[in-house]
């Protein structure tokens, strides 16, 4: 759990900004993508491929999902796993309760694929990555 709100916390946001930006098109990171153990995730469904209606670029400090409901199938991949892709179930709506870079405590209403974004990222805050999420091997798909 971020404690401190200070220096290293915006040197973190930057570092992550910059390698979203550099990984193909990513949508989304976590801060343990970078080596970092920090409750830290960077979203903005407006980038990449699959631009979307959202909230634009958000920073979610300590975000944690206090609502979800429905379900919906859909395909994912991930910075840290390259060119590999998978069919994962995630909820279709959620609420995220989360604090931003200044302590401000703020909730987002997500739903579709920048709900789908966020989950992924709160996953790797958790140790999870996609791949432990797939329902079949057969879902598995590398990407040319």
């Amino acid at each position: 759990m971020v404690e401190s709100f200070d220096s290293a916390l915006n040197l973190l946001v930057e570092d992550m900004q910059i390698a979203m930006l550099n990984g193909a098109g990513g949508v989304g990171i976590a801060a343990p993508q970078l080596g970092c153990l920090q409750r830290v995730i960077l979203v903005d469904c407006s980038l990449g491929r699959f631009p979307c209606r959202n909230h634009g670029r958000v920073l979610m400090v300590n975000p944690e999902i206090i609502d979800h409901s429905g379900k919906v199938l859909g395909r994912e991949g991930c910075l840290s796993v390259p060119k590999w892709m998978a069919t994962v179930s995630r909820s279709k709506k959620i609420t995220v309760r989360y604090q931003d870079s200044l302590c401000e405590f703020h909730e987002l209403v997500g739903s579709g694929f920048e709900a789908r974004v966020i989950q992924h990222e709160l996953d790797h805050l958790n140790g999870v990555l996609f791949i432990d999420r797939v329902l079949s091997v057969h879902d598995l798909v590398r990407r040319m």
